[in-house]
């Protein structure tokens, strides 16, 4: 497979993982956000993922007020990127073995459409829709997404005119998603990320890799990323099988082995790989026309 016209390179600033005390850089706050976004873009990211973090405890948040304080931040600072909102938020579900109809802390659970009041104030260019369901670790925490709560989401990302991201973590759910497309629920060209290495998704293989890709709708864009140290190494994978690529500190804390990573750090050693393997980096008009979104406001 040709490498694609341009890599679309999406940085993934915070997520929502317990990443906080682990790296200095890990940004919290809207104001930290916001720059780590303006940073990601001024380095060469064409996308920033967006999550955000209760300033106080940084534990994951829904709050709208945050995520409109980080956008209009980013906004304000006349840097060009796309804005990619999470909509993944509210699916968490943490359950006692022993009782499993008892749910457990950690548990915040909503309905498709209450995962979605972020992006219907703001209207971002991008949000998540993450799915399927997934035994999401060790334990006993599961990520819920349901056939029908995944119907209701994107019928209703359908009708704001914002541009689902799909979030796939296994084949199961890049099946679903294509069922989406069937039924009318999906515009094209649909926008797919290839989440791998999540325990207990599919892992990161560039065998199972190359399967997934296999499988996407004709015209799909897609990008696809690996956590930890296969991070920069699945730049690469993606790259060669025609793809674009996510990095930033969602997924993984470290430029080299002992030395904690920026976002904008990550982002710049994503354009480094890119560059040597012969691909151009693609700006954010270029990720605009390709993914079908509105000319920059």
């Amino acid at each position: 497979m040709p490498l694609t016209e341009s890599t679309i390179i999406t940085a993934a600033l915070t997520g929502a993982g317990d990443t906080v005390g682990r790296s200095p850089h890990v940004p919290v706050t809207p104001e930290q956000i916001a720059s780590s976004a303006v940073d990601a873009a001024n380095a060469g990211a064409a996308v920033v993922h967006i999550h955000v973090r209760d300033p106080e405890t940084g534990a994951p948040s829904r709050d709208t007020r945050l995520y409109q304080e980080v956008v209009e931040r980013v906004k304000a600072t006349d840097v060009d990127v796309v804005i990619n909102l999470t909509a993944g938020m509210g699916g968490d579900l943490v359950i006692d073995p022993e009782r499993p109809l008892e749910q457990l802390e950690g548990t915040d659970l909503v309905g498709g459409l209450e995962r979605l009041p972020h992006v219907e104030e703001l209207l971002p260019d991008i949000c998540t829709l993450d799915c399927g369901s997934l035994n999401f670790g060790d334990g006993s925490n599961l990520y819920v997404s349901t056939p029908d709560m995944l119907r209701t989401g994107a019928k209703r990302i359908q009708e704001l005119g914002v541009r689902p991201e799909l979030e796939i973590f296994d084949t199961g759910q890049l099946w679903f998603a294509k069922q989406l497309l069937a039924e009318g629920l999906l515009e094209e060209p649909t926008v797919f990320q290839l989440c791998m290495g999540i325990p207990w998704g599919a892992p990161a293989d560039p065998g199972v890799l190359n399967s997934m890709v296999n499988m996407l709708p004709e015209g799909a864009q897609w990008a696809s990323f690996a956590l930890g140290r296969m991070q920069m190494p699945w730049v690469a994978q993606s790259i060669l099988l025609g793809g674009n690529a996510r990095v930033g500190l969602e997924d993984n804390l470290y430029l080299s082995r002992g030395v904690k990573a920026t976002n904008g750090q990550l982002v710049e050693r994503a354009v480094q790989i890119t560059e040597a393997l012969g691909a151009t980096v693609a700006t954010p008009d270029e990720a605009r026309r390709r993914m079908g979104l509105k000319p920059r406001s």
